[in-house]
């Protein structure tokens, strides 16, 4: 890609209004943009056949599409595909996977290359912090995604805080439920946060995608030491901003609980969840520990997380048991890109 050009992937149906004008097009031309961007994928902006042939040169003198195809694949077994995509200058890489379920394909998006938040369970934060990913960065793992077409839902809970890139993250899914983007609802799209004071209520007020919070534990001294972030927003401020919303319609609201044999998954841990979460319309997923790299862990069993999970929901709260998908395929976020750098740096 050429650094010198500004790359139209991502660009909203104003911003490419604001572009057509500067380059003395008509204003129609933004919306054969959009269409050629968002609906027909193309590769270069030759390819805009019902725009002038002069009015491509222009376009192409000072933009380029932006995408970027993945360089890595990794297949799992049961289906799941875990692709590497380069970000930037194409130095740095991010992971998407793809898992495919029945008539169900979620595509699981990064925001971020590495991650500030630092989760003791979580591999990318162990890369540390290296950048937030534009707007069509984020954009180019379902544009370049072999695999598009399938797709039914997307979660944005790959590496990353998507509330410290909140601003890319909001045009992103601008671009992904906007009429003149890929007009996907609202309710096809999930996205994850620890809690960010400030940033969690903006995408609350500015968003009606789904939201949904990595608990990990109830007790918040606990969850502090699994994830720093509670020092700054802690969970039982997340729980009661997320009480002040209706996810009684379609809108949801789910935490995820990843389960650890012995230091989350006991039956006190089961009555202050339900305690918290007493008079909020919302879900738990409980996750399987996906193994990393010197984090000391142990992944609670099948029994532990039934128990935890039947008397959730015998106290009123729907909880179900994620799947365990790609384990064969380095499952767990930031493995693959982290063999990828350690790679390049040596």
């Amino acid at each position: 890609m050429q650094q010198d050009k500004r790359v139209l992937l991502g660009m909203s149906l104003d911003e490419l209004k604001t572009v057509v004008k500067e380059l003395g097009m008509p204003q129609f031309t933004a919306g054969q943009i959009t269409k050629w961007l968002y609906q027909q994928h193309v590769s270069s902006i030759d390819e805009m056949t019902n725009i002038s042939k002069a009015n491509r040169e222009k376009l192409s003198e000072q933009f380029v599409i932006g995408a970027m195809q993945h360089i890595d694949c990794q297949r799992s077994i049961d289906g799941t595909l875990k692709y590497l995509f380069p970000v930037g200058d194409g130095s740095k890489f991010v992971e998407t996977v793809y898992i495919p379920d029945g008539d169900r394909a979620t595509l699981c998006v990064s925001c971020q290359v590495g991650c500030k938040m630092n989760c003791l369970f979580c591999q990318t934060g162990k890369q540390g912090f290296e950048g937030s990913l534009t707007a069509g960065d984020i954009l180019n793992q379902i544009y370049a995604l072999p695999e598009r077409e399938s797709l039914t839902n997307i979660v944005f809970m790959g590496q990353g805080e998507p509330m410290d890139n909140l601003d890319n993250v909001l045009r992103a899914t601008e671009v992904l439920t906007s009429d003149w983007g890929y007009a996907w609802s609202p309710r096809r799209i999930t996205v994850s946060s620890v809690g960010i004071k400030g940033k969690l209520k903006r995408f609350l007020d500015e968003s009606e995608c789904h939201v949904a919070i990595s608990m990990h534990s109830p007790l918040p001294e606990q969850r502090q030491q699994l994830m720093p972030a509670e020092r700054q927003m802690s969970i039982t401020e997340v729980v009661e901003l997320l009480k002040q919303y209706d996810f009684t319609h379609q809108r949801r609201c789910s935490f995820e609980y990843i389960c650890f044999a012995g230091l989350n998954d006991t039956t006190m841990h089961a009555r202050e969840i339900v305690r918290l979460l007493q008079g909020l319309e919302c879900r738990v997923n409980l996750i399987r520990f996906h193994e990393i790299p010197d984090v000391d862990l142990p992944g609670a069993d099948e029994k532990r997380m039934e128990s935890l999970r039947d008397y959730l929901t015998k106290h009123g709260i729907f909880t179900t048991i994620r799947a365990s998908r790609g384990q064969d395929i380095f499952a767990a976020c930031g493995l693959l890109s982290t063999a990828k750098k350690l790679k390049i740096d040596n």
